[in-house]
C-alpha cells in the first residue's frame, strides 16, 4: 500500500506541523481548512519554522524550496478524496470529527486510509461512522510536530494489518518513532500526562502551592523541561478539559475528574497561550506573569 499523497485537515497548529514533516519528507502534501486566512498563516508558519531548520543547518536551502513545493492549499474539502492518506487534525471535538469522515466518503479513493490526530477520542467510533473502519487508524502527532519525535499509532477494532503496517511505514519515512496503542480514553501518553496536569491544577485549586512554585517544583524536583500549568497553557486548556472529560467519562473513575478551577478558566476563555491568557498571562512585552 504505496502512500505518496496525503491530505490533511485542518491548518492550525497541528495541522500545519504536520504539512511541514510530510512535505519534508518528500509526500505531496493538500492542505484544508474552511477559511483561507488559516490556510494562509500555515503555509507563512511552516515557512518560518523551515527557515529556521536552514539557520541551524538541519535542512538545505533546496530541502526548504522542494518542501514548501509540495504543499497545496484548499478550501474544499472534497479534493482530498484522491489522495492516498488523509489525517484529520481538526479540533478536538468528536462531532467535528465525525461530520468531516461523513463529507469525505463519497469522494475517496477505493484504497485511501483514513486517520484521526485525535489525542483521546475512540478510534474504534470514528471509524464506525465511515465506510471503511478496517482502513481507519489513530495518527497521534505531539505538538509541536517537526520537533517532537513521538507518533502514537492507534489501532481500531476493525483496523487490518495492511493498514497499520503502512501508516509505520510513514513514521519510519518521516524520521520520526512510533509507539503502538490500544483504542482506549486518552490512550497512552495523555493517559498518563493529562491526570498529572489536572493534579497541579487541583493544588493550585486547593491552595497547596502558587503557579509559580508548581511549576518550578515539577521542573526543579522531577526534571521536567517545562512546569505542569506552563504546559497547559502550552497545549490549550480546552484540550486538557476535553481530554480530561474523555477520560472520566470513558473510564467511570473519579480520579479523572476534572479541576473545578480548569473548567472555569476554560470558560473565562483564557485558553492559554493562543488566547494570552491562561495559568500565565501572555500579553505583555516581559517574561509571562502567573494570573493566580
Amino acid at each position: 500500500m504505496a502512500i505518496e499523497t496525503v491530505g490533511i485537515v485542518g491548518a492550525g497548529q497541528m495541522g500545519n506541523g504536520i504539512a511541514h514533516v510530510f512535505a519534508l519528507a518528500g509526500y505531496d502534501v493538500l492542505l484544508n481548512d474552511v477559511q483561507q486566512d488559516n490556510l494562509t498563516a500555515a503555509r507563512s508558519i511552516i515557512e518560518g519554522n523551515l527557515d529556521r531548520q536552514v539557520s541551524r543547518d538541519k535542512i538545505t536551502t533546496q530541502e526548504k524550496a522542494d518542501a514548501m513545493a509540495r504543499i497545496s492549499t484548499t478550501l474544499t474539502l472534497p479534493d482530498l478524496g484522491q489522495t492516498d492518506l488523509i489525517i484529520e487534525a481538526a479540533t478536538e471535538r468528536e462531532t467535528v470529527k465525525q461530520a468531516i469522515f461523513e463529507d469525505l466518503v463519497p469522494h475517496l479513493k477505493p484504497n485511501t486510509i483514513l486517520t484521526s490526530n485525535t489525542s483521546s477520542i475512540s478510534i474504534t467510533r470514528l471509524a464506525s461512522r465511515t465506510d471503511r473502519p478496517e482502513k481507519f487508524m489513530g495518527f497521534h502527532f505531539m505538538n509541536p510536530v517537526p520537533i517532537m519525535q513521538l507518533v502514537e499509532l492507534i489501532r481500531g477494532i476493525a483496523t487490518d494489518k495492511e493498514t497499520f503496517d503502512a501508516c509505520l511505514a510513514v513514521v519510519e519515512r518521516l524520521g520520526k518513532t512510533a509507539a503502538t496503542a490500544e483504542d482506549f480514553p486518552a490512550f497512552i501518553v495523555n493517559r498518563i500526562l493529562m491526570p498529572m496536569i489536572n493534579e497541579a491544577i487541583y493544588t493550585l485549586y486547593e491552595g497547596v502551592g502558587s503557579v509559580r512554585s508548581i511549576d518550578t517544583s515539577l521542573k526543579l524536583g522531577a526534571n521536567h523541561p517545562m512546569g505542569p500549568l506552563e504546559l497547559a497553557d502550552f497545549i490549550g486548556l480546552d484540550t486538557c478539559l476535553a481530554i480530561m472529560n474523555v477520560l472520566h467519562d470513558g473510564l467511570a473513575d473519579t480520579k479523572y475528574r476534572p479541576c473545578p478551577l480548569l473548567t472555569k478558566y476554560v470558560e473565562a476563555g483564557w485558553l492559554g497561550r493562543k488566547t494570552g491568557r491562561g495559568f500565565y498571562d501572555y500579553r505583555g512585552d516581559g517574561d509571562p506573569v502567573p494570573t493566580r
